[in-house]
């Protein structure tokens, strides 16, 4: 293999290209490394090779292909001989417990690479050390493994996933034995475990083997039975649902939601919903959407349309394709179809969730026991909600990491975390799954939608009612691409030193004042004593937040899992303060002041979000 010798220039990249093809058995990447290196292109190798993936919101996800930076055989072999070294410290009878691995449909044949693969490469390894192994035996939505986690009592859980990314790109997503997505310091620790073991040990490439290995369980059967039994904590209209006669579609995007989502709808009693026939199995290409991703609305959603008009059904759910998240449409009485937010499904679910609650819990003590979550990028909804009906609400830092980690902690303290939600269309309506899952949000969803029916309300209807009673919530958020990571950082640092003073930041945007700012990459809030901000700060990820005189908030972040500078605003408004379109007017020119003075697009050459 080693005929030719890697010089980019680099001695760094060259050696990390001399011990990839030393390491490497698949044929397909070596063979693809080796091209790069006889037709000497240096930049993608320096791109292939300069660094390594690392632990993001969302664990590792990255594009599938040759390299260091990339997901492939060798880097899931070398990242699974970190974290099982990491468990084996960390745990005394992980050969007891053992760990689970799911997967969802991704491939990418020319590098050889797919979710199931993956899998069964991160089994061999685990299996490799004494360690049992219950892997899926076949696809799944990503709330099955950390609901395998805690059902079972296991060490830790791996999902291979990248959810709604492009079709090129996998992940690998890691959770504790709380049944939560890891968080700092585990992430640190196991980055620096993968380092101290990036040879392959002698059995980790032997997954013939390893799939006849004593150690392995296949858990499929009896998680699916256990999960819908679960669920069904959370159906409380079953007599409503068995008459429903509300028609619901539901497409899984070419993903692994559409045999769940049936299924959930079966234990809820609920019609099954109508399935978008070209979307429902899984495929790797995502032949019929630009993006798989529920998130950027009507473009992914349009088959759902059509098939809703021909079946007279005036909603549709779409799940992302590891159906984790949920998005839902409804056709409105001018006929057009409205896509609701995530601020805005999070005020139905998280009324809905409370109603269902209350209906069954009339302890004062109980209440004051109560917890809803959302993100800090998030709408305020669950916060005047919380308010005025006396339980309590909390906001996390970005990403269901952290809402599953405090739910963690709030249940040990013998707390009822009823729900929580994130802008970005992910629900936990189950303390079963301390992460977000879109097929139980499904049913309830289907649940809500019949309960409705039965008093002739939409949706949105239901939402006017929701807002009128606790205040507007209304929230306008989108996203920058960026690929170039300096841009991003003078960006920030001159809201840090604004108008050229060191340490000062803006007091004003346009014509809206600020009131306060809160910097979660160097731990600032002149809202806080002594300016210290208490949600936790990260240096390595870009965040501030600005509220504004108004009643208006927003937060500028980078994304961890895309080359995008995203920001979310919100406008909140008293109850009783129904004048929606003067806010909407309101929040329409806070943004354009935070586009034009904040971001400055022009100047940085950001490329705006695509139509």
């Amino acid at each position: 293999m080693e005929n030719t010798l890697p010089t980019t220039g680099d001695s760094k990249v060259d050696k990390a290209i001399k011990q990839w093809l030393h390491y490497d058995k698949n044929p397909k990447t070596v063979s693809l490394v080796q091209d790069l290196v006889n037709k000497g292109a240096v930049e993608t190798l320096k791109k292939c090779f300069s660094s390594r993936m690392e632990f993001g919101t969302a664990g590792l996800r990255a594009a599938m292909g040759p390299g260091i930076s990339c997901m492939n055989d060798l880097t899931i072999i070398q990242t699974t001989q970190g974290f099982c070294c990491y468990l084996e410290e960390s745990f005394g009878n992980l050969k007891e417990r053992g760990v689970v691995i799911g997967y969802d449909a991704r491939a990418h044949p020319p590098s050889g690479g797919s979710s199931k693969h993956f899998a069964s490469l991160a089994a061999a390894v685990f299996m490799s050390q004494g360690v049992p192994v219950y892997l899926f035996s076949d696809i799944t939505p990503t709330p099955f493994v950390p609901f395998t986690v805690s059902h079972m009592g296991l060490c830790a859980g791996v999902m291979v996933t990248a959810s709604h990314n492009p079709k090129e790109d996998n992940g690998y997503k890691v959770y504790w034995e709380n049944g939560a997505q890891i968080v700092s310091p585990h992430d640190r620790r196991i980055s620096k475990a993968i380092e101290e073991n990036l040879e392959p040990w002698p059995e980790s490439w032997n997954t013939e083997a390893a799939l006849k290995n004593p150690l392995l369980k296949d858990p499929y059967q009896d998680i699916h039975t256990q999960y819908f039994k679960a669920i069904q904590n959370h159906c409380h209209h079953r007599e409503i649902n068995k008459s429903s006669q509300v028609k619901i579609v539901h497409t899984s995007v070419h993903g692994v939601g559409h045999t769940f989502v049936q299924s959930a709808f079966k234990a809820f009693d609920l019609n099954p919903p109508y399935a978008v026939e070209e979307q429902k199995d899984p495929d790797p290409e995502f032949p019929t959407v630009k993006y798989p991703n529920p998130e950027e609305g009507e473009g992914v959603l349009t088959l759902s349309f059509a098939l809703a008009e021909k079946e007279g059904a005036a909603v549709v759910l779409a799940n992302d394709p590891d159906a984790d998240r949920l998005a839902i449409a409804e056709k409105q009485e001018s006929r057009q179809w409205r896509v609701f937010s995530g601020n805005e499904l999070g005020a139905l679910l998280g009324w809905w969730m409370f109603r269902c609650w209350k209906e069954q819990n009339s302890d004062a003590a109980a209440l004051k026991n109560l917890y809803m979550l959302s993100s800090t990028v998030s709408s305020k909804i669950l916060r005047a909600i919380a308010l005025k009906e006396g339980f309590h609400f909390e906001e996390t830092l970005t990403g269901f990491k952290w809402m599953g980690n405090r739910a963690s902690d709030l249940l040990a303290q013998g707390k009822t975390v009823l729900f929580a939600f994130e802008e970005a269309i992910g629900y936990m309506c189950s303390p079963s799954v301390l992460d977000k899952d879109g097929v139980s949000a499904a049913s309830i969803v289907g649940e809500m939608i019949s309960y409705l029916g039965t008093k002739n309300t939409s949706l949105y209807q239901q939402l006017t009612t929701v807002y009128n009673e606790y205040g507007y919530h209304i929230s306008k958020n989108s996203y920058f691409i960026c690929h170039d990571q300096e841009v991003i950082r003078s960006l920030f640092e001159r809201l840090r030193n604004y108008g050229g003073q060191k340490d000062t930041y803006p007091s004003e945007c346009g014509r809206f004042s600020i009131s306060a700012v809160r910097d979660l990459t160097t731990g600032y809030d002149n809202n806080q004593p002594e300016n210290k901000a208490v949600l936790p700060t990260s240096s390595s990820s870009q965040m501030i937040t600005f509220t504004f005189s108004n009643g208006g908030v927003a937060t500028m972040r980078t994304s961890g899992t895309e080359p995008k500078i995203k920001y979310y605003t919100e406008l909140c408004a008293a109850p009783g303060n129904s004048d929606v379109i003067s806010l909407k007017k309101e929040l329409d020119e806070l943004v354009d002041a935070i586009v034009e003075s904040f971001f400055e697009p022009q100047k940085n050459k950001l490329q705006p979000k695509p139509e």
